[in-house]
């Protein structure tokens, strides 16, 4: 990430604009597979190293569905294709898995709702292009899975690289603080709703965010035997496995975690006690890896939700470096903070027994993603607050003025990125259907859990 300070905004944009020799905006419409690409099958099966292996079928089965559940799991092997992308030399703090369904709305601590990215597995400094070309490619696929016209997702990605161009010109001319303080809330969004209808369907997530929350998991998640409270299995998604190990290392693990939290958080947690630990599955790309749930509270009460999730190193390492942090599960925190207008209050980090390293942070605690995305309108909408979130990451992590001298105030960079997200979907439909067929062949087992 660069330092800033020594130097004037129209001597960092200048700057910028100088870096479009070595990679001229229209370059970035390109797409080719580099020559010796690797076989995506085997770069997701050599990613399957130290996953439970029980659990690594559900993977293959949840990415099997649709190109686009492909691409969400596929992120190392999109990272080893975006090295061989043009980009202008401006590192950020990157994302890492910048996909539209990795943003969504949030708890603030003061208990305010905001949108912006939720899911930090991958980050770590590099290209700013590299996010912006996987949340592009995700625009693409999205919309082919709702049927929508080519058109219309391509005018999508057009309009949220515009935004993304517009917003970090913004943000280059703002002062740090103005910079790290903005946020898109729920006020916001609902200002923004082109019309009464928008603005109600806003209020309703917005009111459903809020319930979600620890007391409305206990009906769900929670049985109760006198004042001992206790996780109910929900197999193959949430079990209890190795149950009296897991609880004879949570007091351990827990110290380590809660001094990993500031010291108005410690204090806080140290109210609670544990109840119970179970083992859960989630999402499409971290299916195998470690997570599991903690359930504690206060004598039997007020309920308190933490997960806690493997972190293992980012799909990113291998071609921009380790970076400095060297815990993983501290990588992901402090890249969270960084990107994000507002973190938990309980988002922490800590080693397991075996070495094994995770990050922690609330369960659910008003975290709401979108899915449907059917109307043109609708789609642009969220990948424009998409787009606004990510200029504000980039922006509060890197040198906004030369990303946005960079950039220009023309469309060539817009059009660019549209033209590489098609082409790159394309690929990933192509490497889709190779997973599809080494199912087919019996060469990798894919469980589909909802069966």
């Amino acid at each position: 990430m660069e330092a800033v300070a020594d130097r004037t905004l129209e001597d960092r944009m200048e700057q910028g604009r100088a870096t479009r020799s070595n990679a001229p905006r229209s370059s970035h419409a390109d797409w080719a597979p580099a020559p010796k690409r690797k076989d995506p099958v085997k770069m997701l099966e050599a990613g399957n190293v130290g996953r439970i292996e029980s659990l690594v079928p559900i993977r293959f089965g949840r990415m099997s569905k649709t190109p686009f559940t492909f691409y969400r799991g596929a992120a190392s092997v999109m990272a080893a294709d975006l090295k061989h992308t043009p980009a202008n030399g401006v590192n950020v703090q990157a994302v890492g898995d910048c996909h539209l369904l990795n943003f969504g709305i949030f708890a603030t601590p003061e208990r305010n709702v905001v949108f912006g990215m939720n899911d930090f597995d991958e980050t770590l400094p590099g290209p700013w292009e590299w996010d912006v070309k996987r949340l592009a490619a995700s625009v693409i696929l999205a919309g082919r899975d709702a049927g929508m016209r080519e058109s219309d997702y391509r005018q999508v990605v057009v309009n949220s690289v515009a935004t993304y161009r517009n917003r970090i010109r913004e943000l280059a001319e703002l002062g740090p603080l103005d910079t790290w303080y903005d946020k898109l809330d729920s006020n916001r969004l609902r200002a923004d709703a082109p019309d009464k209808e928008a603005r109600r369907q806003r209020e309703k997530l917005e009111a459903q965010a809020r319930s979600r929350v620890g007391d409305s998991l206990v009906p769900k998640l929670v049985s109760r035997n006198g004042d001992q409270m206790r996780i109910v299995d929900q197999p193959p998604l949430l079990f209890h496995q190795d149950h009296e190990q897991m609880m004879a290392a949570a007091g351990e693990f827990m110290d380590q975690y809660c001094s990993s939290l500031a010291g108005d958080r410690q204090v806080l947690l140290r109210r609670y006690r544990v109840e119970d630990v179970a083992a859960k599955v989630v999402g499409v790309g971290s299916v195998g890896t470690r997570c599991l749930v903690v359930l504690l509270s206060v004598d039997g009460a007020h309920p308190l939700f933490l997960q806690i999730k493997e972190a293992n190193k980012s799909v990113l390492e291998p071609y921009v470096g380790s970076g400095h942090i060297k815990h993983e599960g501290e990588r992901v925190v402090v890249g969270q903070r960084l990107l994000q207008p507002a973190s938990d209050i309980f988002l922490g980090w800590a080693t397991g027994p075996g070495g094994k390293q995770f990050y922690v942070r609330q369960l659910r605690d008003m975290k709401l993603s979108f899915t449907m995305f059917s109307r043109f309108q609708v789609l642009n909408n969220y990948c424009n607050y998409c787009a606004l979130s990510l200029a504000r990451g980039h922006a509060n992590t890197g040198d906004a003025g030369m990303i946005a001298g960079y950039l220009g105030n023309g469309s060539t960079f817009d059009e660019a990125i549209a033209n590489f997200a098609i082409a790159y979907a394309d690929q990933t439909e192509i490497d889709h259907g190779q997973l599809v067929q080494a199912i087919a062949d019996g060469r990798v087992e894919a469980v589909d859990e909802t069966a």
